[in-house]
């Protein structure tokens, strides 16, 4: 007796290996085999969706304001820097103006440049080499306990947090030929016949065991005084590292007999090695690019003459922001290659020994 392969439902024959209502071209699923969604719709809020969106609310804010108080003033910079843009017709400028390169043309070719440029580096790699050193003494210093320890510790960030108009009228009045405290002290205790004039002395000879020679007296005050303003900001960093150091590793190195100046090199000075390195990246670029300081001290004047102040000179003495703005973007630029040389032979060797 044979069976039929088909069977009936409401007169109309349909295939015996398919269940009913499984939902094939009915509109519950769209019509797609398989019964998956249509593409067009999602799914529904998952927390990492809900997570991801927080975030971004979160970071637009922070995005807009260094878009605008970053991002944007580089790219004018970079714009005017090849343009022929003065101060008294930039306001009808449009956005992309005469294009020249005349403006770098006038600040290789102007009277000084290179010899600032050499000014800069000494007195960027004088002033990180001494307040780096100054702050590791200062760590070093006031690490143990003792009593008015914290006091000395919170007097210390005084050079830093002051604002930089009162000390460097302080060191003004301090190192005045007139007046000052310094030149006082010299004559008593060290028997100066004649003032100092620390800050507008662009060389001074100095005599030591028979020998003459002449050093760059400004130069070295404003530098002495980047050491102090700036040695704070390594004393934190370093002073925190050191707390971090376990007492195993100095307790173990006295049982062993080694020195305190043995100690400092083969315990303390590699846990300080990354930063140190971080510590001379950080103060390489801010005083790199410093101002205020040797423009309130010198005014640029008796050989400390930095790019940044011919920056300003370039804007406000000559009115000339396409000149100015070139040699703002020359000063990135050397500064984005001595930090690309540094990185290149001492970064690997700095991460290879922390």
């Amino acid at each position: 007796m044979t069976h039929s392969t088909t069977r009936e439902t409401d007169g109309a024959p349909q295939p015996a290996g398919r269940p009913e209502g499984d939902g094939a071209g009915d509109g519950r699923d769209g019509g797609r085999p398989g019964g998956t969604a249509p593409r067009g719709r999602r799914g529904p809020l998952t927390a990492a969706r809900r997570e991801n969106r927080a975030g971004l609310a979160f970071v637009t804010p922070t995005l807009v304001v260094v878009g605008v108080v970053v991002v944007l003033p580089i790219l004018w910079t970079v714009l005017l820097a090849f343009q022929d843009a003065r101060l008294v017709d930039i306001q009808d400028m449009g956005l992309l103006g005469s294009w020249t390169l005349d403006n770098f043309g006038a600040v290789f070719g102007s009277p000084g440049f290179w010899a600032s440029l050499w000014t800069t580096l000494l007195y960027t790699v004088g002033a990180t080499a001494g307040s780096i050193l100054l702050g590791l003494i200062a760590a070093l210093a006031l690490r143990e306990p003792f009593r008015g320890r914290g006091l000395l510790r919170g007097s210390m960030l005084l050079p830093y947090v002051a604002p930089v108009v009162a000390v460097a009228f302080v060191w003004e009045i301090a190192l005045s030929p007139q007046f000052g405290v310094i030149n006082e002290w010299g004559a008593e205790l060290l028997g100066w016949d004649d003032p100092v004039a620390f800050l507008s002395t662009r060389s001074y000879e100095v005599a030591l065991f028979g020998l003459h020679f002449e050093i760059p007296l400004a130069l070295l005050t404003v530098v002495a005084f980047e050491t102090w303003r700036y040695f704070p900001f390594a004393f934190l960093f370093l002073l925190a590292r050191l707390q971090a150091v376990p007492d195993g590793l100095e307790e173990a190195a006295k049982v062993d007999g080694a020195a305190p100046t043995q100690r400092f090199r083969h315990v303390l000075l590699p846990q300080l090695m990354p930063v140190i390195a971080l510590l001379c990246v950080l103060r390489f670029i801010m005083t790199f690019n410093k101002f205020d300081d040797i423009y309130l001290l010198t005014g640029g004047g008796s050989g400390t003459d930095v790019v940044a102040v011919r920056v300003y000179d370039f804007l406000t003495a000559r009115f000339d922001v396409g000149a100015a703005a070139a040699q703002a973007l020359v000063l990135a630029v050397v500064l984005m290659v001595l930090l690309g040389l540094y990185f290149a032979f001492f970064g690997r060797k700095v991460q290879e020994e922390s």
